[in-house]
Protein backbone atom coordinates (compact mmCIF):
# COMPACT_ATOMS: atom_id res chain seq x y z
CA UNK A 1 0.00 0.00 0.00
CA UNK A 2 2.98 2.80 1.36
CA UNK A 3 4.35 1.47 -2.42
CA UNK A 4 1.61 2.53 -4.49
CA UNK A 5 1.47 6.07 -2.58
CA UNK A 6 5.15 6.48 -3.18
CA UNK A 7 4.83 5.78 -7.17
CA UNK A 8 1.92 7.81 -7.04
CA UNK A 9 3.98 11.01 -5.84
CA UNK A 10 6.43 10.52 -7.95
CA UNK A 11 4.52 10.57 -11.38
CA UNK A 12 4.48 14.46 -10.71
CA UNK A 13 8.15 15.15 -10.39
CA UNK A 14 8.85 13.40 -13.54
CA UNK A 15 5.96 15.05 -15.99
CA UNK A 16 7.50 18.53 -14.28
CA UNK A 17 11.34 17.11 -15.36
CA UNK A 18 10.14 16.69 -18.97
CA UNK A 19 8.00 19.61 -19.09
CA UNK A 20 11.27 21.54 -17.67
CA UNK A 21 13.40 19.79 -20.78
CA UNK A 22 10.89 20.66 -23.52
CA UNK A 23 11.06 24.26 -21.85
CA UNK A 24 14.37 24.40 -21.89
CA UNK A 25 14.64 22.60 -25.61
CA UNK A 26 12.01 25.21 -26.87
CA UNK A 27 13.97 28.29 -25.93
CA UNK A 28 17.25 27.26 -27.21
CA UNK A 29 15.64 26.42 -30.31
CA UNK A 30 13.90 30.05 -30.30
CA UNK A 31 17.19 31.41 -29.45
CA UNK A 32 18.91 29.76 -32.02
CA UNK A 33 16.34 30.70 -34.86
CA UNK A 34 16.47 33.83 -33.39
CA UNK A 35 20.51 34.26 -33.78
CA UNK A 36 20.40 32.37 -37.71
CA UNK A 37 20.11 35.55 -40.08
CA UNK A 38 19.90 35.14 -43.90
CA UNK A 39 21.00 37.47 -46.73
CA UNK A 40 19.85 36.34 -50.09
CA UNK A 41 21.84 38.18 -52.50
CA UNK A 42 21.42 38.69 -56.13
CA UNK A 43 24.91 37.51 -58.00
CA UNK A 44 22.65 37.39 -61.67
CA UNK A 45 22.64 34.23 -64.10
CA UNK A 46 25.95 35.41 -65.61
CA UNK A 47 27.49 37.54 -63.14
CA UNK A 48 29.21 40.90 -63.99
CA UNK A 49 33.27 40.59 -63.84
CA UNK A 50 35.18 41.09 -61.89
CA UNK A 51 32.45 42.88 -59.72
CA UNK A 52 30.20 39.57 -59.72
CA UNK A 53 32.15 35.95 -60.63
CA UNK A 54 29.65 33.13 -60.97
CA UNK A 55 31.11 30.77 -63.42
CA UNK A 56 32.78 28.76 -60.15
CA UNK A 57 31.72 26.69 -57.38
CA UNK A 58 31.58 29.56 -55.01
CA UNK A 59 30.68 32.91 -56.35
CA UNK A 60 33.92 35.23 -55.89
CA UNK A 61 33.83 38.65 -57.25
CA UNK A 62 34.09 42.64 -55.61
CA UNK A 63 30.61 42.67 -54.51
CA UNK A 64 30.36 39.33 -53.32
CA UNK A 65 33.75 39.38 -51.14
CA UNK A 66 32.63 42.92 -49.60
CA UNK A 67 29.12 41.71 -49.15
CA UNK A 68 30.34 38.53 -47.14
CA UNK A 69 32.83 39.89 -45.32
CA UNK A 70 30.56 42.47 -43.72
CA UNK A 71 27.30 40.22 -44.04
CA UNK A 72 29.60 37.37 -41.20
CA UNK A 73 30.30 40.54 -39.20
CA UNK A 74 26.94 41.60 -38.57
CA UNK A 75 25.87 38.10 -38.34
CA UNK A 76 24.61 37.21 -41.75
CA UNK A 77 24.57 33.60 -43.83
CA UNK A 78 25.22 35.60 -47.27
CA UNK A 79 23.45 33.14 -49.55
CA UNK A 80 23.80 33.69 -53.47
CA UNK A 81 21.13 34.03 -55.96
CA UNK A 82 21.25 33.70 -59.42
CA UNK A 83 18.04 36.16 -61.00
CA UNK A 84 17.37 37.36 -64.30
CA UNK A 85 17.53 41.41 -64.92
CA UNK A 86 14.41 42.11 -65.50
CA UNK A 87 13.01 40.11 -62.59
CA UNK A 88 15.40 41.46 -59.96
CA UNK A 89 13.17 44.69 -59.04
CA UNK A 90 10.14 42.49 -58.24
CA UNK A 91 11.45 39.75 -56.50
CA UNK A 92 12.98 41.98 -54.19
CA UNK A 93 10.09 44.22 -53.34
CA UNK A 94 8.13 40.70 -53.08
CA UNK A 95 10.99 39.40 -50.34
CA UNK A 96 12.43 36.45 -52.80
CA UNK A 97 16.09 38.32 -52.41
CA UNK A 98 16.97 40.92 -50.05
CA UNK A 99 19.77 42.59 -51.78
CA UNK A 100 20.94 43.46 -55.30
CA UNK A 101 24.12 45.31 -56.69
CA UNK A 102 23.06 48.07 -58.08
CA UNK A 103 24.03 51.87 -59.41
CA UNK A 104 20.89 54.32 -58.27
CA UNK A 105 21.32 55.72 -62.32
CA UNK A 106 20.41 52.50 -63.47
CA UNK A 107 17.49 52.12 -61.42
CA UNK A 108 13.53 52.59 -62.87
CA UNK A 109 11.89 54.47 -59.75
CA UNK A 110 14.66 54.22 -57.53
CA UNK A 111 12.37 55.64 -54.62
CA UNK A 112 10.79 52.40 -54.26
CA UNK A 113 14.38 51.18 -53.00
CA UNK A 114 16.58 51.71 -50.00
CA UNK A 115 20.47 52.46 -50.95
CA UNK A 116 23.85 51.74 -49.40
CA UNK A 117 26.89 54.27 -49.65
CA UNK A 118 28.68 53.28 -53.13
CA UNK A 119 30.80 50.25 -52.35
CA UNK A 120 33.17 51.34 -55.62
CA UNK A 121 32.64 53.34 -58.29
CA UNK A 122 31.60 52.41 -61.75
CA UNK A 123 33.86 54.33 -64.00
CA UNK A 124 33.68 54.34 -68.23
CA UNK A 125 37.21 55.23 -69.65
CA UNK A 126 38.84 54.99 -72.84
CA UNK A 127 41.80 51.98 -73.46
CA UNK A 128 44.14 53.33 -75.88
CA UNK A 129 46.94 51.17 -76.98
CA UNK A 130 50.10 51.88 -75.28
CA UNK A 131 52.24 53.33 -78.02
CA UNK A 132 49.11 55.70 -79.23
CA UNK A 133 49.81 59.32 -78.15
CA UNK A 134 45.83 59.82 -78.20
CA UNK A 135 45.08 61.58 -74.76
CA UNK A 136 40.82 62.49 -73.61
CA UNK A 137 39.99 65.40 -71.56
CA UNK A 138 37.13 66.00 -73.81
CA UNK A 139 35.14 64.96 -76.72
CA UNK A 140 37.03 66.86 -79.70
CA UNK A 141 40.21 65.14 -78.67
CA UNK A 142 38.07 62.21 -80.49
CA UNK A 143 36.91 63.84 -83.57
CA UNK A 144 38.33 61.60 -86.51
CA UNK A 145 38.80 58.44 -84.42
CA UNK A 146 36.82 55.54 -84.10
CA UNK A 147 36.19 53.95 -80.92
CA UNK A 148 34.73 50.69 -80.03
CA UNK A 149 31.71 50.23 -77.70
CA UNK A 150 29.97 47.73 -76.17
CA UNK A 151 26.36 46.78 -78.48
CA UNK A 152 23.63 48.35 -77.01
CA UNK A 153 24.80 50.53 -74.29
CA UNK A 154 24.27 54.75 -74.37
CA UNK A 155 27.03 57.51 -73.96
CA UNK A 156 25.49 60.50 -73.52
CA UNK A 157 28.34 62.58 -73.26
CA UNK A 158 29.64 61.02 -77.15
CA UNK A 159 25.96 60.94 -78.42
CA UNK A 160 25.84 64.12 -80.26
CA UNK A 161 28.72 63.28 -81.70
CA UNK A 162 28.39 60.06 -82.85
CA UNK A 163 25.20 61.29 -84.62
CA UNK A 164 26.76 63.70 -86.30
CA UNK A 165 29.37 61.44 -87.06
CA UNK A 166 32.33 63.63 -86.06
CA UNK A 167 33.15 60.35 -83.77
CA UNK A 168 33.06 57.08 -85.08
CA UNK A 169 31.47 54.32 -83.16
CA UNK A 170 31.94 50.31 -83.30
CA UNK A 171 29.97 48.00 -81.56
CA UNK A 172 30.93 44.66 -80.58
CA UNK A 173 28.81 42.35 -78.14
CA UNK A 174 31.52 41.23 -75.43
CA UNK A 175 33.91 43.17 -73.25
CA UNK A 176 37.35 41.18 -74.00
CA UNK A 177 36.25 41.46 -77.96
CA UNK A 178 36.52 44.99 -77.42
CA UNK A 179 40.27 45.00 -76.58
CA UNK A 180 40.89 42.41 -79.55
CA UNK A 181 39.49 44.89 -82.15
CA UNK A 182 41.37 47.55 -80.80
CA UNK A 183 44.65 45.75 -80.73
CA UNK A 184 44.16 44.04 -84.21
CA UNK A 185 42.30 46.59 -86.09
CA UNK A 186 44.13 49.66 -88.13
CA UNK A 187 41.29 51.55 -88.05
CA UNK A 188 40.37 51.91 -84.00
CA UNK A 189 41.88 53.99 -81.57
CA UNK A 190 40.45 53.25 -78.47
CA UNK A 191 37.82 50.92 -76.43
CA UNK A 192 35.39 52.39 -73.71
CA UNK A 193 35.09 50.12 -70.75
CA UNK A 194 34.43 50.23 -67.03
CA UNK A 195 37.86 51.00 -65.44
CA UNK A 196 37.96 48.16 -63.93
CA UNK A 197 36.32 45.93 -66.36
CA UNK A 198 38.76 46.56 -68.40
CA UNK A 199 41.55 46.07 -66.24
CA UNK A 200 40.37 42.88 -65.23
CA UNK A 201 40.25 41.72 -68.66
CA UNK A 202 43.56 42.57 -69.30
CA UNK A 203 44.99 41.17 -66.65
CA UNK A 204 43.47 37.82 -67.23
CA UNK A 205 44.57 38.02 -71.24
CA UNK A 206 48.06 39.17 -70.18
CA UNK A 207 47.55 42.30 -71.96
CA UNK A 208 48.30 44.99 -69.00
CA UNK A 209 51.14 46.10 -70.93
CA UNK A 210 49.38 47.08 -74.27
CA UNK A 211 46.92 49.17 -73.23
CA UNK A 212 47.08 52.31 -71.18
CA UNK A 213 43.50 54.16 -69.73
CA UNK A 214 42.41 57.85 -68.93
CA UNK A 215 42.57 59.73 -66.21
CA UNK A 216 39.47 61.37 -67.44
CA UNK A 217 36.16 59.25 -67.88
CA UNK A 218 32.79 59.97 -69.82
CA UNK A 219 30.82 58.62 -66.61
CA UNK A 220 31.15 57.97 -63.37
CA UNK A 221 28.46 56.39 -60.88
CA UNK A 222 28.63 54.53 -57.56
CA UNK A 223 28.15 50.50 -57.41
CA UNK A 224 25.98 50.51 -53.85
CA UNK A 225 23.66 47.59 -52.62
CA UNK A 226 20.04 48.26 -53.48
CA UNK A 227 17.80 47.00 -50.67
CA UNK A 228 14.08 46.91 -49.52
CA UNK A 229 13.17 50.42 -47.57
CA UNK A 230 12.26 47.99 -44.32
CA UNK A 231 16.10 47.26 -44.22
CA UNK A 232 17.27 50.46 -42.77
CA UNK A 233 18.95 48.94 -39.98
CA UNK A 234 20.56 46.41 -42.17
CA UNK A 235 21.86 49.34 -44.71
CA UNK A 236 23.26 51.99 -41.82
CA UNK A 237 25.13 49.12 -40.03
CA UNK A 238 26.87 47.79 -43.17
CA UNK A 239 27.72 51.66 -44.20
CA UNK A 240 29.49 51.72 -40.97
CA UNK A 241 31.16 48.49 -41.83
CA UNK A 242 32.07 49.77 -45.47
CA UNK A 243 33.35 52.81 -43.60
CA UNK A 244 35.84 50.72 -41.89
CA UNK A 245 37.13 48.28 -44.05
CA UNK A 246 37.65 51.25 -46.63
CA UNK A 247 39.60 52.91 -43.41
CA UNK A 248 41.67 50.04 -42.66
CA UNK A 249 42.77 49.28 -45.68
CA UNK A 250 41.07 46.19 -46.35
CA UNK A 251 38.77 47.24 -49.20
CA UNK A 252 41.73 48.47 -51.24
CA UNK A 253 42.86 44.92 -50.61
CA UNK A 254 39.56 43.28 -52.32
CA UNK A 255 39.78 45.77 -55.73
CA UNK A 256 43.54 44.53 -55.95
CA UNK A 257 42.86 41.19 -56.00
CA UNK A 258 40.72 41.81 -59.49
CA UNK A 259 42.90 44.50 -60.68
Amino acid sequence: MMMRKRSRRLIPAVQLAALLIWAVTLSSEAIAAADSKTFHFNVSPNGYPPYLIVNESQPSGIMWDVVSLIGERLGYKVVPEKVPRKRVDEMLLEGFIDGTPRAIEWTTEPERFLFTDAVVPIEEVFFIPAESDLTFRSPEDLFSKTVVTHLGYQYPLLQEHFDAGTIQRFDVSRDRDMFTFVLHGERFDAAIADRLVGQWILRREGLQDRFRSTREGISKVGFRLMLRKDWQDFAEAFNAELKDIRENGELEAILANYR
